[in-house]
């Protein structure tokens, strides 16, 4: 159920208290969404209902006020209880804390709209991260008064909850090839989710592919235009706010996997071989933990540059690491009784696979930290 505007309750609480609040009846049907390959609609209408959809907008354009900080923890909480809603709640949110960002220290009023519909109508945005990296994808035709529009946009992370899907597509224009971002609202004819997401893990975030067909969007719709394949000064501030958000959700995970373990641990006799197994597990997700406050310390400078986008991509790297290490001992620890689904241990370590694979994966990260340590560009290193 939706609520009326007038029927609402004012969000007086902080996105982590509500969260927390959330989390039992989240976690009711994480399971489920899981066996069935089914979006968790459920938990997006409680986070909408809750009012965290508007958590990241600024106070003074309607919205809950919450810092990046803030975000970070509700989704984490969110990822102990139900790791595919707080990954896909993820993109929704790091797409609200990138333009109330913008607002807040640059002054740019033309997210102001965007931020106050959020506010107000409680629009959910998708992101199309996973196909729309530096070189983007797709493809836009110039015609009367804007462009036509045509791809395939991949791991659209809550593809049937959304209203306005955040994407973009290359130009091919006077022998360059430009990359055009625009907002395309997800009920327009030309815009289709494919089946797509059966997958190891992450299942309930519906993360489908989504088709354009000769969309048709108008030159004021574009809200930028850049060169492909190198990196654009917005994108600094992307990949520095968007990653430490996104890996909340796994830090979530492996926060549950462990304790999970050691509920299964504590049920037998502690012998020498599980004591250690613990003390290892919780180093591991201690290092995760640090390395996500690292991420967290770059965004709070609050100066995107091609140096937070490196600590933030040494964190995201060192942290996934951790993580997965993390949620792997928990399997130990847990040992056969961990391996039944009804205890949530399987689904958890399936769930982490996810973090290996956002951008930037290890190759690039690799050469992007090389390149900056070295005194080379990193303007095409992604």
């Amino acid at each position: 159920m939706v609520l009326m505007a007038e029927e609402r309750v004012e969000t007086t609480l902080d996105p982590v208290t509500i969260a927390e609040g959330l989390s039992e009846r989240i976690a009711a049907g994480a399971s489920r969404a899981d066996a069935e390959d089914r979006f968790v609609a459920e938990n997006y209408a409680l986070l909408k209902d809750a009012g965290l959809v508007e958590a990241g907008v600024p106070h003074e354009l309607g919205g809950g006020g919450a810092e990046v900080r803030d975000l970070a923890a509700m989704l984490r909480v969110l990822g102990r209880a139900c790791g595919s809603t707080a990954l896909a709640f993820s993109m929704h949110t790091h797409q609200v804390a990138i333009p109330a960002w913008r607002w807040r220290h640059q002054k740019v009023a033309a997210v102001e709209p965007l931020l106050k519909r959020i506010a107000a109508d409680r629009i959910i945005l998708l992101s199309s991260g996973g196909s729309d990296w530096i070189n983007g994808s797709g493809v836009a035709r110039k015609v009367d008064g804007g462009y036509r529009i045509t791809g395939r946009k991949i791991f659209t992370s809550g593809a049937a909850a959304g209203d306005v899907f955040m994407t973009g597509a290359v130009l091919e224009e006077d022998g360059e090839r430009h990359v055009l971002h625009f907002g395309a609202p997800m009920k327009a004819a030309e815009v289709k989710i494919l089946d797509t997401w059966h997958t190891l893990g992450m299942r309930g975030t519906g993360s489908h592919d989504v088709m354009l067909e000769d969309l048709f969007v108008p030159d004021a719709g574009v809200a930028l235009k850049r060169k492909a394949g190198e990196w654009h000064p917005l994108f600094h501030t992307i990949a520095t706010i968007a990653f430490p958000l996104i890996y909340s959700a796994y830090l979530g995970v492996a926060d549950s996997a462990c304790e999970i373990a050691l509920d299964l641990a504590k049920k037998r006799p502690v012998t020498h071989d599980s004591r250690a197994l613990a003390g290892k597990m919780m180093t591991e997700l201690r290092g995760a933990e640090m390395a996500h406050g690292a991420m967290l310390a770059a965004v709070e400078r609050n100066a995107p540059s091609a140096e937070t986008v490196n600590e933030v991509m040494i964190g995201k790297s060192l942290g996934a690491d951790h993580m997965l290490r993390a949620v792997e001992l928990a399997m130990e620890l847990g040992s056969g009784a961990g391996f039944y689904r009804s205890a949530g241990l399987e689904r958890r370590f399936r769930d982490i696979q996810g973090a290996r694979y956002h951008a930037m994966q290890r190759g690039p990260q690799a050469q992007y930290a090389g390149a900056l340590a070295l005194g080379e560009s990193v303007a095409k290193v992604f």
